[in-house]
């Protein structure tokens, strides 16, 4: 059984790496994962690289900074006086329906590639499909819209996924001297999550995102306004996920992890080790207001319940971040959870209403 992941960040503007867990060795068994760097210099919608790609940052370093200001679109998490107040969460059919449906498609499938033979080949297109599913059934919940993928990106993610496991590590810049090195791939480190998981399992991870206590980038990016078209390449046992670069135009004000309305107990902790984002936090992102400042409030029936605030670094899939640790409590089914965030331009309220699915 897994009992924890390691989690490397390379930030572009330095291409630097370090592991998210006082750099032991993993053990069998153990993950690990890695974001891609920062375009937080890079207008909106622009690729990364000097020659058009997204390929210069990585991904939990990858910034949102340019992040759309338009008014939420087709989002009711925020009132009239925007990014202030949510009520909903989920974009209208149920949030349970919906959850268990996707959650039905939570498994791996087959990559006809070799790395014998540094043929990066494709993971099978149903196998990219259900990561796909996972990726925007969590900005569902959040109340994103969703996002596609593209043919370029895939390939690119996938000559990724083929090099890190042929090196059976992680590198948002790997070395032309690494085994299977391609510039497809090298663009694709440069530009995506990565994980030592297959594609299914690593989106539960990049959204509990262990290890990452600074920055949280791998959640901030699926939840990023600016995500799309994404590029999902893997194979039995590495996965990349592009993430930068992105023409997404969500345009919300801020977006809560977990989100306004109702949230299934099932994603506290999708996985099946840890303590889920009760131990990493929840979260709050966005383009436009400063959180750094931010005062953080939850109740129960009018009761408080003890957080530690930490304000993340910018430039992971949104300008502003914070997150929320639960201090002495857990994440309780059939809860409501009342959410107030002052201190800043814009104050923000919410309730979130802990459901179980099962």
């Amino acid at each position: 059984m897994w009992t924890r992941a390691s989690i490397l960040l390379a930030f572009a503007p330095i291409l630097a790496c370090y592991h998210g867990i006082d750099d032991p060795p993993i053990a069998d068994g153990e993950t690990s994962l890695e974001d891609a760097g920062s375009d937080a210099d890079d207008s909106p919608g622009e690729d990364s690289s000097a020659d058009g790609s997204d390929s210069s940052a990585t991904n939990d370093d990858g910034s949102s900074t340019t992040g759309p200001d338009t008014d939420d679109e087709g989002s009711s998490s925020s009132s009239a006086d925007e990014g202030t107040s949510g009520t909903t969460g989920g974009q209208g059919s149920s949030v349970c329906e919906r959850w268990n449906a996707d959650r039905a498609q939570v498994y791996e499938g087959s990559w006809d590639g070799s790395v014998d033979s540094c043929d990066p080949a494709d993971m099978a297109a149903d196998w990219r499909e259900r990561a796909l599913l996972q990726v925007n059934l969590y900005r569902f919940l959040a109340d994103l819209p969703e996002v596609t993928t593209s043919s370029e990106r895939d390939a690119k993610a996938q000559a990724c996924a083929l090099m890190m496991s042929a090196n059976n590590s992680l590198n948002h810049s790997p070395p032309e001297d690494w085994t299977c090195w391609s510039e497809d791939g090298s663009q694709g480190a440069g530009s995506a999550n990565l994980a030592s998981t297959p594609a299914v399992t690593a989106v539960d991870l990049y959204m509990v995102d262990p290890g990452n206590p600074t920055t949280m980038g791998h959640r901030r990016w699926i939840l990023s306004n600016s995500l799309g078209p994404t590029g999902i390449g893997s194979t039995d046992e590495y996965s990349c996920m592009w993430t930068l670069g992105g023409s997404g135009d969500a345009g919300k004000a801020w977006t809560a992890y977990p989100p306004p309305g109702e949230f299934p107990f099932g994603a506290v902790n999708p996985l099946w080790w840890g303590g889920g984002i009760d131990e990493t936090g929840w979260t709050v992102q966005s383009d436009d207001i400063d959180l750094g400042a931010a005062e953080v409030s939850i109740t129960v029936d009018g009761e408080a319940r003890a957080v530690s605030v930490t304000s993340l670094a910018s430039g992971y899939g949104s300008t502003s971040a914070i997150t929320m640790i639960p201090d002495g409590w857990t994440t309780q089914s059939g809860t409501t959870y009342h959410v107030e965030i002052t201190g800043i331009s814009e104050a923000i309220s919410y309730d979130v209403e802990v459901i179980d699915c099962d």
